[in-house]
């Protein structure tokens, strides 16, 4: 049981100026007697998503096992006011968070599945071919309706980006992965892998960075997502650099998957594709900067309305998630000034109420 609120400004995304109250954690649009009013005026924002994370992932790549910093990943998150997260991948159970009512929804992908030594050690599954779809089928229980692949990562007998699975095996892990209820998703930088995922009917693309226009319009007519992460993509440059000596294709390819990645969000994003906002924050990426992200949209090119959706109510609507509407949970961030006139403002919200409470 929680404390009736009531607030009070523009919600979004409508921009109607509305009374909003909170009655037992949920929002009502009728008048509560005795409601505590904790803002007035002001832009109501359904709570911020970030699309692509990783709690349980530390800075420099390590496993953070421990409750309490687990929580101060969430917390991280919830202070710039995002309220829900889709964790793409992550080597830790991190479920004993779901317990904790002051933190964000999260929404698992269960475990990176990759091929064997064709990604980052130690983090996801690694298998080879023949093992990928009964593993797609253990991960698809393992999280909350998501499966995260690894579609592709260098290839040291190439020297540069390359496909993990042969279509057919894609294929075949796609589809059991929709026959026991999933979604899947998978991480490409470049460009050779996407084909297959596409044509396999893959839900998701993260990162996306080798998306030609060919591919984005079988994306757009497939309803496939993509997934940016453009703060990401700012450490191509570092990637490159760090590769260079052994990998010079490699860092070649991955300078010019930098150099066009504006212009690939633009172009998807002008064709239908639904693009959503996410940090990859976990690694190599403080948690918290989706603010950055929903800025760096609007710069490739994204008005900024459709860039604070991608980052707020589109993702929610495309996550199975309510925004400000009758009985949906109270989730809301509450902003000074119309976030849609100046994004600067997301980095200063006046009132996050989560699950019907206050906690900023």
């Amino acid at each position: 049981m929680t404390d009736p609120l009531h607030l009070s400004g523009v919600v979004l995304p409508e921009g109607e100026r509305r009374d909003v109250w909170v009655r037992d954690g949920r929002f009502t649009f009728e008048p509560v007697p005795g409601a505590e009013t904790v803002t007035r005026g002001g832009w109501l924002v359904p709570g911020l998503v970030d699309a692509h994370c990783h709690v349980g992932i530390g800075m420099g790549g390590g496993h953070v096992t421990d409750l309490e910093g687990l929580r101060g990943q969430a917390l991280a998150e919830r202070a710039a006011g995002v309220l829900a997260l889709r964790d793409c991948g992550s080597p830790v159970d991190t479920r004993a968070l779901d317990d904790e009512p002051d933190l964000p929804r999260i929404i698992r992908a269960g475990r990176h599945i990759a091929r064997t030594r064709r990604y980052i050690p130690e983090l996801g599954i690694e298998l080879e071919p023949d093992a990928l779809v009964d593993e797609v089928r253990r991960q698809a229980r393992r999280g909350d309706g998501w499966v995260k692949l690894v579609g592709d990562w260098i290839d040291r007998g190439v020297g540069d980006l390359a496909p993990e699975w042969p279509a057919d095996v894609v294929a075949a892990a796609i589809a059991a992965a929709h026959e026991d209820g999933a979604r899947v998703t998978a991480h490409t930088f470049g460009t050779d892998a996407l084909p297959d995922l596409i044509a396999a009917g893959i839900d998701c693309i993260e990162h996306g960075t080798g998306l030609t226009e060919e591919l984005i319009g079988a994306m757009a007519a497939r309803g496939t997502a993509v997934v940016p992460t453009l703060v990401n993509v700012e450490n191509f440059p570092g990637f490159a650099a760090a590769g260079e000596r052994k990998f010079p294709t490699y860092a070649s390819t991955m300078r010019r998957l930098y150099a066009s990645s504006g212009a690939v969000v633009r172009a998807a994003f002008e064709a239908g594709v639904p693009v959503f906002a996410g940090t990859d924050a976990g690694g190599g990426i403080e948690h918290g900067r989706i603010a950055d992200e929903i800025r760096a949209l609007c710069a490739a090119g994204i008005p900024a309305e459709a860039a604070l959706a991608a980052g707020s109510w589109a993702a929610r609507s495309w996550l199975g998630l309510p925004c400000i509407e009758e009985g949906a949970p109270a989730d809301v961030v509450v902003y000074e000034t119309d976030p849609r006139d100046d994004l600067d403002t997301l980095q200063s919200p006046r009132r996050i109420v989560l699950r019907g409470v206050v906690v900023a």
